[in-house]
């Protein structure tokens, strides 16, 4: 894995395309982590005990990219993409007929939905809708910290890489 793979982001950007420059290195980081894998060491949990996988920190990104862009920012009412009730992290699970290619085409998708509800307002809007606590998020809070938790699981992505098949990278 090189850093050729991906743009850098801009050293000299406003700050909304300085966001979204880091937003979007830190998801190409993500599918670089993944890339030359096959769909079985994509399921792999390779850091025992836990069940942690590529695939299902892919699938668990699609979600969170829903969440915040979709549901929060823009107020839309949408059923989660793999959690439950019953199973709020079933985002993380994989089953043998998870594969690559459906959860990158889902991890795609919510990732052009996002861009597109974002474009729709500026850093300083407020979202329509609000957290568990009531409060509405500034698009420059959902940008901040879509970048926050796509740095901290690329973290994890890097670990569990190096274990699936010895490759590590930035």
């Amino acid at each position: 894995m090189t850093s050729a793979e991906r743009s850098e982001p801009a050293l000299d950007a406003a700050e909304r395309p300085m966001l979204e420059g880091w937003l979007d290195y830190h998801r190409e980081t993500l599918a670089m982590k993944c890339a030359g894998l096959t769909d079985a060491q994509l399921r792999e949990a390779s850091v025992p005990p836990s069940a942690f996988t590529l695939l299902g920190l892919v699938q668990h990104l699609a979600e969170v990219e829903r969440y915040w862009f979709r549901e929060i920012l823009a107020g839309e009412e949408l059923p989660d993409l793999y959690s439950t009730q019953e199973d709020p992290d079933g985002d993380f699970k994989v089953t043998e007929s998870t594969t690559w290619a459906g959860t990158e085409s889902v991890w795609q998708t919510e990732i052009a939905a996002a861009r597109e509800s974002a474009a729709g307002y500026s850093l300083d809007d407020f979202s329509q809708g609000v957290g568990s606590a009531g409060e509405p998020f500034s698009l420059r809070w959902i940008y901040t910290h879509m970048i926050e938790e796509y740095a901290r699981h690329n973290g994890h992505a890097d670990l569990v890489r190096e274990r699936v098949d010895g490759s590590t990278g930035d």
